[in-house]
């Protein structure tokens, strides 16, 4: 009778199948020797596989199968069917069998064709598919054959090489020598708060989060304690307070964890002259080198230092006597018990009116001052100059960020130098992008200018950053205690850059001359075609209502930037499954300002017709999206990482 052989191709699967399952096996056997395992056992393997996973998740998938035999534990082959359940994604195998000729590995070929056409990978395409193959292959003799299992596959697509967030966006790769009013910084308000704006708990946590999140522009209320000691709190309320010194020396251990780049302390100074020069002193002896005393280089200032010049460095900003010039000469000699006047025309002190001072009492809050009710009016003729008295010892460690009165664009055009900031509230800067958006764009292209929230938000809620960043406001203070889409903006934005703290402004943000307004882009739009094809979901949070590992999950899709891109697109709803919901749906953007949009995608679980569930987002601005099938890691409310929660994305653009 003739032999009959099996095609080589045949073979070679049979191989690999074999190669596959004795790699899998010499993994968990040594767990089965007693036959059986258990859900703690269970896990351990899992983590043993290296696959990342959610206990609820495998807990469901667990209870399942015992559940049908009244048993607590797993046999060899339930452990299998577990494993395949919570890694081997349906949407992935789909996407290696387009590529792989056998259905069971990639070749180096095969893989560089996938790296080419799918993920848009352009230099050195071969050397990258060698890096693929030696990070992610776990399987010994594939990974010496110079090949690609689809376990391999499973890790390349679940890591950090195929995050929807541009690689190289990841570390710092902008021009980081521009003058310092070129960029956006982040920026927090009342940082020492982590509560309400009335009676919550002042918290030296709120400088650590706010340092390790990045942010370079934090806030401190000071004012008169008792033994002659400043205290931080948020004065005319019940808020707690803790000593300026202590503020000072966390700031100091934790300004340049998260950046190398500057920190500004923005000084909300309600002391006496006596101490505010104790302030001094604590600024001096407790930050040493670290605090900017001097001028780099010329000390005539005709231009901001660049973040790069002032690396590792910590600026006041603060209200001042007199030029630069005269402060560093005045620090040559002993100015200890001399103080200095300001008047009121030229100080910051809670600066946008009574927005930025919360009383106790809320009757208060909706006194304004006449000059208020008119944003750019010059000052009244007949208005008080009160005089304000400053510890010159302070006053002196004042340098490029000198805190002065905005009056109008008019008048800071004509008398405002480059190292005076501006603050304004929300209320007013938000009647200036309405009606004087040109020439808040100019001003914002000369000067640093700060937005804080109104004094009404004694909750510590936040407005839209995006508003302001339109017209290039570089310090968009919100109070970073509270979770919410306006942080998740924030935090997005800030994303870029390696997290630096610090965003270059688009061109025409930079350009003094710029005619750019966000109701009016004009020549300044560069039109991007954006397409997200959302194809599925992995191990998302389940709902709150749930006792099990359900949800029913949607996704919105939102473009912020300029009014014109303003978009908000939602999926359909999946029912009962968190675990890996599939959508396989495509939303189209036109995103007319790419350069200040910012992408959002969130979770949602539909518990009604008429309301949702926040289950999970992440945030990132759109030029940052990497094209390509992507991975997106979701966070929660409050920015912790869900790991292993993510969505899986086509993105394509041009």
């Amino acid at each position: 009778m003739e032999k009959r052989c099996l095609p080589s191709v045949t073979w070679a699967k049979i191989f690999l199948n074999l190669i596959a399952h004795t790699w899998f096996l010499s993994i968990i056997q040594n767990e089965f020797r007693a036959g059986k395992i258990d859900l703690d056992c269970t896990m351990r393997l899992l983590e043993k596989l290296q696959m990342p996973f959610d206990f609820a998740h495998v807990k469901h998938v667990f209870k399942k199968i015992v559940d049908k035999r009244k048993a607590h534990t797993i046999n060899i082959e339930d452990f299998r069917a577990i494993y395949r359940t919570i890694v081997h994604r349906p949407e992935f195998h789909e996407l290696f069998r387009v590529y792989s000729s056998n259905s069971k590995i990639l070749t180096n070929t095969e893989l560089i064709e996938f790296l080419r056409k799918e993920q848009h990978e352009t230099e050195d395409c071969e050397t990258t598919a060698l890096e693929i193959i030696l990070k992610y292959e776990p399987i010994e003799e594939v990974r010496k054959r110079r090949q690609l299992s689809f376990e391999g596959f499973i890790r390349y697509m679940s890591s950090e090489d195929c995050l929807i967030f541009k690689t190289n966006h990841r570390t710092i790769y902008q021009d980081m020598n521009h003058p310092l009013c070129d960029y956006f910084i982040s920026s927090s308000h009342n940082t020492y708060l982590i509560s309400d704006q009335l009676i919550g708990p002042s918290d030296l946590m709120g400088y650590i989060s706010a340092l390790l999140q990045g942010c370079r522009c934090l806030e401190i209320d000071c004012w008169d304690g008792t033994n002659n000691e400043p205290v931080v709190y948020h004065g005319h309320t019940l808020t707690s307070k803790i000593p300026f010194h202590s503020v000072i020396r966390v700031i100091d251990k934790y300004a340049f964890e998260a950046s190398d780049y500057p920190v500004v302390l923005s000084l909300e100074n309600h002391c006496s002259p006596k101490q505010q020069e104790v302030m001094a002193d604590y600024l001096e002896s407790i930050l040493g080198d670290k605090l900017l005393t001097s001028t780099i280089g010329d000390t005539l200032v005709t231009q901001l230092p660049s973040p790069e010049a002032l690396k590792f460095k910590i600026l006041i900003k603060n209200k001042k006597v007199g030029t630069i010039e005269e402060g560093m000469l005045r620090r040559e000699l002993d100015s200890h018990g001399e103080t200095g006047e300001v008047s009121e025309s030229d100080d910051l002190s809670n600066e946008d009116e009574t927005d930025e001072r919360t009383p106790l009492y809320p009757k208060n809050v909706s006194l304004k001052r006449k000059s208020e009710q008119r944003p750019s009016a010059p000052p009244q003729k007949k208005a008080k100059m009160k005089k304000i008295k400053i510890a010159l010892p302070l006053s002196d460690l004042v340098i490029y960020t000198k805190s002065q009165k905005f009056v109008s664009f008019k008048h800071s055009l004509a008398n405002q130098k480059c190292y005076e900031n501006n603050s304004i509230g929300e209320v007013k800067a938000r009647k200036f992008v309405k009606h004087s958006a040109e020439e808040f764009v100019a001003h914002t292209s000369r000067f640093i200018t700060r937005i804080y929230p109104k004094g009404t938000r004694t909750n510590s809620s936040n407005y839209n950053p995006q508003e302001f960043w339109n017209v290039g406001c570089q310090m968009v203070a919100l109070n970073f205690q509270t979770p919410g889409v306006q942080m998740e903006l924030q935090n997005g934005k800030f994303l870029d850059n390696g997290g630096c703290g610090y965003i270059l402004k688009p061109e025409f943000l930079r350009n003094c001359h710029s005619t750019f307004t966000p109701q009016n882009v004009g020549r300044y739009s560069k039109p991007m075609s954006l397409s997200i094809r959302l194809i599925s979901g992995h191990q998302l949070p389940p709902s709150t209502l749930s006792k099990t590992n359900k949800a029913d999950p949607l996704v919105q899709i939102e473009i912020y930037g300029v009014p014109e891109d303003q978009a908000k697109k939602k999926s359909s709803v999946v029912k009962s499954n968190a675990l890996s919901p599939r959508w396989d749906e495509t939303f189209s953007f036109s995103v007319q300002v790419p350069e200040l949009a910012l992408i959002r995608f969130c979770v949602e679980d539909e518990i009604s017709l008429v309301a949702n569930e926040f289950l999970a987002q992440y945030t990132l601005p759109v030029l940052s999206l990497s094209k390509g099938y992507r991975s997106i890691p979701l966070l929660s409310r409050d920015g912790g990482n869900l790991e292993p929660a993510s969505l899986f994305v086509h993105v394509w653009y041009y």
